[in-house]
């Protein structure tokens, strides 16, 4: 062995007078005699670097350190220590290592993430001629994160007859889990005679992030043990995809079962929260992590409660809880420039920018995107020039499709429309939908109608046009009276099977979520809520309100125009809001679409008059209604 890799692990290590006896403490000696066995015996289980370096010198002092069991104790020594260099360093020096030494080396790398690593230490291993194990293969196969590494191992694996076995089987269904093939994952594990938990929690996390949420569900719902595990991947899959409300009720049926959620399961129910925007499910699950005996308030934690309470429409909390966060990294930083841009404080976002600054802490391109944002919602043009120019000349971060997208949003919001165009043709990305739709509702707003016209006539033409775009259309068309366009954009709409997404908003009431959709007649309140909808409309009209009946894109008369305006989701949500709170209490209402004019300007008037503070959160932002204004400065 080489006396170099001793001396490297005793030059990592501050010098102790302990350290000066001639033997390692514990080693036996027998008449003077340093043994083998005794020094492969005191390594087992050896996890720190000075212990390791210490039993290290002492087989060296004892001539014993080219003993095989030694050598390869002393290798899985410095892996778990942390030092693989040093484990490959005696790998290397080992005459003839054989396949056992290459897997230890090879499952030290992989276990660590480092999977270039493992894999190249596997093509060493394979240059000199030796065979691996199935130990090896299930060693290296969870290195394999891309499908054709893996499926060159899989073929390896039946061409030396280890394919079946459970150890190489299990791994290789991680494998096409992790790469998204769900056929060849479940193939696998049909074929698997008793399937170990890793094997189906490796199955049900595949189902759960391709989406395929009911068979992972039926997965889950047959296996007699759960541990946290399971229960992550099934509630991760549930917020993933857009059903919240499944992950929250399965969340609270673990915490029924005895089984203790853990860092990772808190972060993945606050997720799910922050969608639904239900700011006493998050409380109460804040409380739950102040009382927990195993998942602590750190970073992680406290970023993902800054996120939700910004998404529950709370920012005070939020607050509250960012300043009391120790060793703040830039994530949860970047959560609460976000925070403060989706809620209108556009200054206050500009100023965290400048106090990471200050602390040293560089800028990622999340932080840009909320600092774009920032500036959109308010119309800072200069400034949001400003920060997209320096992201890559100050930075070095390069622009990508988000921040191209935020930029269109700034420009177009602000009325540069052609200059908004000039950078959709100019950008060295490929545009989004979601950057034509901002262009088109942009010139609707400002009533380009011609560009959007020619836009939209570009859209229709190459096939990209969805939903949003056709709607918008509709609306620019509808907007200056040409209802046979309007016509024929639906009819396109309906010959290409594409269908308008409803609004639909929801408020929550003692930890119980209502939603409403336009016109909703199903709640069992219905005769109260509309008795309060008519008294509403009675009284924003006497302070002055002229329902916009413009934006009913229907060739209606004006009251049957007003009458559908009357109805909608928000207005109905707030309806149920006032009779179901006490006077003065905040009414808290989130919509899956941007809120119509008409509607902001109700929810305007009707925070003055009844002296509430209405939180509504839309598809892009936050508005709070106070007194009669909004934080929006009626920018939106």
């Amino acid at each position: 062995m080489s006396v170099a890799v001793a001396a490297a692990a005793a030059a990592a290590q501050p010098v102790h007078p302990s350290s000066s006896a001639s033997t390692s403490p514990g080693v036996h000696q027998s008449h003077g005699v340093v043994t083998a066995g005794r020094v492969a015996g005191l390594l087992t289980g050896c996890a720190t670097l000075r212990r390791t370096g210490e039993l290290h010198a002492a087989a060296i002092r004892a001539g014993v350190d080219g003993d095989r069991a030694v050598g390869f104790r002393l290798q899985r020594a410095y892996a778990a220590s942390g030092r693989l260099d040093l484990a490959v360093a005696l790998l290397r020096l080992t005459p003839d290592p054989t396949a056992v030494f290459y897997t230890s080396a090879i499952h030290a790398h992989s276990s660590r993430g480092l999977h270039l690593a493992a894999l190249a230490l596997l093509s060493e291993m394979l240059t000199t001629g030796l065979i691996p194990t199935s130990h090896t293969l299930s060693a290296s196969l969870p290195a394999c994160y891309g499908l054709a590494v893996g499926r060159a191992l899989h073929a390896y694996a039946v061409k030396l007859e280890l394919a079946s076995d459970s150890y190489v089987a299990t791994a290789l269904l991680g494998m096409y889990a992790r790469g998204g093939d769900a056929d060849a994952a479940r193939k696998l594990f049909d074929g698997m005679s008793d399937p170990h938990v890793v094997s189906v929690t490796a199955m049900l996390t595949c189902y759960a992030k391709m989406g395929a949420l009911d068979d992972a569900r039926q997965l889950f719902d047959g296996m007699a043990t759960k541990d946290f595990i399971c229960w992550n991947a099934m509630i991760d899959g549930y917020a993933q995809h857009g059903r919240p409300n499944e992950a929250l009720r399965l969340f609270r049926r673990m915490l029924r079962s005895g089984v203790d959620p853990d860092e990772v399961t808190v972060v993945l129910v606050l997720s799910a929260v922050a969608q639904l925007g239900t700011v006493e499910s998050g409380k109460w699950l804040h409380s739950y992590v102040k009382n927990s005996r195993r998942v602590r308030l750190n970073v992680r934690v406290g970023t993902a409660l800054v996120d939700m309470y910004c998404k529950c429409g709370s920012l005070e909390d939020a607050e509250s809880v960012f300043d009391s966060i120790d060793n703040k990294d830039i994530v949860v930083w970047n959560a609460m420039i976000n925070g403060y841009a989706m809620h209108g404080h556009s200054r206050k976002a500009l100023e965290m920018f400048l106090q990471l600054q200050s602390q040293g802490i560089w800028p990622t391109d999340i932080t840009f995107i909320g600092l774009l944002n920032a500036c959109s919602h308010s119309g800072l043009v200069d400034e949001g020039r400003q920060f997209f120019q320096s992201m890559e000349k100050e930075y070095g971060i390069t622009p990508k499709i988000e921040h191209y997208g935020c930029m269109v949003d700034l420009l177009g919001r602000a009325g540069l429309i052609e200059e908004a165009f000039h950078l959709v043709q100019s950008m060295p990305i490929t545009p989004d939908t979601v950057m034509w739709v901002s262009l088109l509702a942009a010139c609707r707003l400002h009533k380009n109608m011609a560009l959007g016209q020619k836009i939209a006539d570009y859209l229709v033409s190459k096939g990209l046009a969805n939903s949003g775009m056709y709607i918008l259309l509709s609306n620019i068309y509808a907007a200056v009276g040409n209802w046979e366009e309007v016509a024929r954009v639906r009819s396109m709409m309906k010959a290409s099977g594409i269908q308008k997404e409803p609004g639909c908003s929801a408020i929550e009431i003692g930890r119980k979520v209502y939603e409403f959709v336009a016109g909703d007649m199903s709640h069992p309140r219905t005769d109260e809520i509309y008795a309060m909808l008519e008294k509403m409309n009675c009284l924003v009209k006497e302070q002055g309100h002229v329902p916009q009946t413009e934006l009913v894109l229907h060739d209606l008369d004006e009251v049957t125009k007003e009458k559908a305006l009357a109805v909608h989701s928000e207005k109905l949500a707030v309806a149920f809001g006032l009779i179901s709170t006490a006077p003065g209490e905040t009414i808290k209402i989130v919509k899956n679409l941007r809120a119509c004019s008409d509607c902001h300007a109700v929810l305007k008037l009707i925070s003055k008059i009844t002296g509430r503070k209405i939180v509504f959160r839309d598809r892009s932002r936050f508005h709070h209604f106070v007194d009669g204004s909004c934080t929006c400065g009626d920018y939106w």
